[in-house]
């Protein structure tokens, strides 16, 4: 038994009253999550992250070029990682999946709708109780983002990356943005509100990219690490 499992089972045994005590001890459930993530996704070489919404069916659109990005990130030498749910999450991983490239789910554990696909490699797939643990490896591991349409939980992924990137907490790396329709109207949001009262700045336009075709999402990618280096992003 590892470290991780030993700390995993001294707190599966423990009896989870909530004391002040005991949210001392669930540093340690925390610090487990940690150190498994770091040492799994440490190991999967250049990942890119594919962020949607759960809730979207085989049949939308937004599936199918979900799992041609996938497919065509494997080509150029990425794999590819999701929150290892469904629908957007699940046409991601399958893309890579079915491309022979590697497949990583980021699952979390929710009460209802998130459940991991089938399309992620064994070896892969990571279970997390805690969203700022799962958010920490995809902003640490994932060498670039692309976003397709979502819910709340897509702002957030998107909303972290932005943020960490405008205030030069992580190193660049590039954020794609799929499905103009979509996204247009929060970008109009971003320039008639946050700019307009100064709450950005007309750079921080800079950091994303708003695309409706898949090979310029990955070209996108693929393109920005031709001049920098792969490598963990803090």
């Amino acid at each position: 038994m590892n470290f991780v499992d030993k700390i995993k089972k001294a707190i599966e045994t423990r009896n989870w009253t909530v004391t002040k005590a005991n949210d001392s001890w669930s540093v340690f459930k925390i610090m487990s999550e940690f150190v498994n993530g770091y040492e799994t996704l440490s190991r999967i070489g250049p990942c890119v992250a594919i962020f949607g919404s759960a809730r979207i069916n085989e049949d939308n659109p937004f599936y199918q070029k979900a799992v041609e990005t996938g497919a065509k990130l494997v080509e150029k030498g990425f794999g590819v990682i999701t929150g290892g749910g469904p629908g957007i999450m699940e046409a991601g991983n399958r893309g890579a999946h079915e491309a022979g490239g590697k497949s990583v789910g980021l699952n979390i554990v929710l009460p209802h709708e998130q459940h991991s696909n089938p399309y992620i490699d064994s070896d892969k797939s990571i279970n997390f109780d805690y969203f700022y643990i799962r958010k920490t490896m995809f902003t640490r591991y994932a060498q670039g983002f692309i976003a397709f349409p979502g819910g709340f939980g897509t702002l957030d992924e998107l909303s972290e990356a932005l943020t960490l990137m405008q205030t030069n907490k992580i190193a660049n790396f590039p954020i794609v943005m799929f499905g103009s329709e979509f996204w247009n109207p929060l970008v109009e949001w971003f320039r008639n509100t946050l700019l307009e009262n100064q709450m950005i700045k007309e750079n921080d336009f800079d950091i994303f990219h708003v695309v409706d075709d898949v090979d310029e999402a990955v070209r996108i990618i693929d393109d920005f690490y031709k001049k920098s280096e792969l490598k963990p992003n803090f």
